[in-house]
């Protein structure tokens, strides 16, 4: 009797351990399933990528498609576009309508360390003369870069939430010359930025309030005498993306979350900020699954 009861008891509980490893093992799988491939796009009041604005002061789209290979390797589809082919100021100044299509892969190094490797592809929306929208061009005359970037993230898990970015430019159209417009030569632009992030009203009663988060940061270019931040200092170190952004998630269910922000964005560069100005204000929807 003795020896059935713990027969018994045995074979329960390894049934038991056996039903919730396979329990875990199977929802597992299923997060896994889910975080394969993402969907997002955002819609922006303006296009602005580190204190630079793209595309004048009209609305963009910008979608991304992002499809995880291994739990720490991720590639992705990024775009912009406004719609237009040109647009005018008041001041009867005209500009080329902007789109951008980015391809990306990420790798995460461990939990708070993650590299990235981005190829911007900017072609102008209509023939330019000197310029060649080539996509595999990445020479003097083309619309290619290639950014390697190494993303640092505390924001979970840790004491501090700040998070860093290194950024350095390492081919494509990134070239600087000498003073006679001569013996071009890689300038490997370097962009460095760091930011903090806080949790607003997480105990609030009132759900709209909830989990705010806000975000600010400041970014500076080290070395831009290529100019490839077209409005920054080209000389000098140059703190062109200052700013604070506040973003609110509201869950829509099925998977399907809708990010609302607005973010103030101030170029403190001292020159080449006359065509935009200094002063941004972005708003933002995003649907995501």
């Amino acid at each position: 009797m003795k020896f059935k009861l713990i027969f018994s008891t045995v074979l329960f509980i390894s049934t038991s351990i056996f039903s919730q490893e396979n329990q875990l093992r199977t929802d597992s799988l299923a997060v896994e399933k889910e975080k394969k491939l993402s969907l997002n796009i955002d819609i922006v009041s303006r296009y602005l990528w580190r204190g630079q604005c793209w595309g004048g002061d009209y609305i963009a789209v910008q979608p991304t498609i992002e499809y995880a290979i291994t739990p720490k390797l991720t590639i992705g589809f990024w775009g912009t576009t406004n719609f237009k082919n040109e647009y005018s100021y008041a001041d009867g100044t005209t500009y080329k309508g902007y789109q951008e299509i980015d391809l990306y892969a990420t790798y995460q190094l461990n939990d708070f360390l993650q590299f990235q490797l981005w190829d911007y592809y900017w072609p102008s929306v209509s023939k330019v003369e000197g310029v060649d929208n080539n996509f595999f061009n990445y020479g003097k005359d083309g619309v290619k870069t290639v950014d390697a970037i190494f993303y640092f993230d505390f924001s979970e898990g840790y004491k501090y939430p700040f998070n860093a970015t290194i950024s350095t430019l390492v081919a494509g159209n990134d070239f600087r010359y000498d003073r006679n417009g001569e013996n071009a030569k890689q300038n490997f632009t370097t962009y460095l930025e760091l930011g903090y992030t806080f949790m607003l009203f997480e105990k609030s009663s009132k759900k709209a309030l909830r989990e705010i988060e806000l975000d600010p940061l400041i970014g500076v270019v080290l070395n831009n005498k290529a100019g490839y931040y077209s409005y920054a200092d080209y000389d000098n170190v140059s703190f062109c993306n200052i700013g604070i952004k506040a973003t609110k998630e509201i869950d829509l269910g099925k998977g399907i979350t809708m990010p609302l922000s607005i973010n103030y964005v101030y170029n403190a560069a001292k020159q080449n900020t006359e065509a935009f100005g200094k002063n941004f204000l972005v708003a933002s929807v995003s649907f995501s699954y």
